[in-house]
């Protein structure tokens, strides 16, 4: 009888030790959930930081890299002129011989039937070296233009004189003592001009 007592009381006092020990594995569950729960906006959020900051680093980027290619271009264009118009100095020398070739046809008699033969070759022979290095002079962007008949233009033509005309519009070059000379369509030397007014 006292032992059957002993092992009832022994399995009652169990029960409750039981209960102990499933309560906290329900309570251990629940914070489990709430904190799955409050991770998913922090996620959240953090990935969608992280996409504006990539933004903001592209963009930063791109610019970046357009001014790079501003800066390049710029430079080429500096490196490319510095090319060009180095040698205007030089051109200008240059055209200066040319300019001389053509005074010294200029003083030539004109040609005439029966002339001298010597007088002929020596005009001839200008006349081919005065082509020849026209010819050069274009090769390496020395252009000139004769500015006779034209519209006077300030930026291409100095004006040595003005003279009332009958027979040219007002503001047109009726003598060109020069020509114009441009380096790869920059004004090299100007034409020396005489341009017409109009009659008193």
């Amino acid at each position: 009888m006292t032992h059957d007592t002993d092992h009832n009381t022994g399995a009652a006092a169990a029960e409750p030790g039981n209960t102990d020990q499933t309560a906290p594995l329900h309570d251990a569950a629940a914070p489990t959930a709430e904190h799955g729960a409050d991770a998913a906006p922090a996620d959240e959020s953090a990935a969608s930081k992280l996409e504006q900051e990539a933004a903001e680093f592209k963009e930063k980027w791109l610019r970046a890299e357009a001014e790079n290619q501003n800066l390049r271009a710029r430079a080429k264009r500096e490196v490319d002129d510095a090319r060009q118009y180095a040698v205007q100095k030089f051109a200008r020398d240059v055209v200066e011989a040319a300019e001389n070739l053509r005074r010294a046809l200029s003083s030539l008699p004109a040609a005439q039937e029966g002339e001298d033969s010597v007088l002929t070759k020596m005009r001839e022979g200008i006349e081919s070296t005065e082509r020849s290095f026209i010819s050069i002079l274009e090769r390496h962007g020395i252009k000139c233009e004769d500015a006779q008949g034209k519209v006077f233009d300030a930026n291409l033509h100095q004006a040595m004189a003005e003279q009332p005309s009958a027979e040219h519009e007002p503001g047109t070059v009726m003598q060109a003592w020069t020509p114009t000379w441009t380096l790869h369509g920059r004004l090299l030397k100007p034409a020396m001009v005489v341009v017409a007014k109009a009659l008193a």
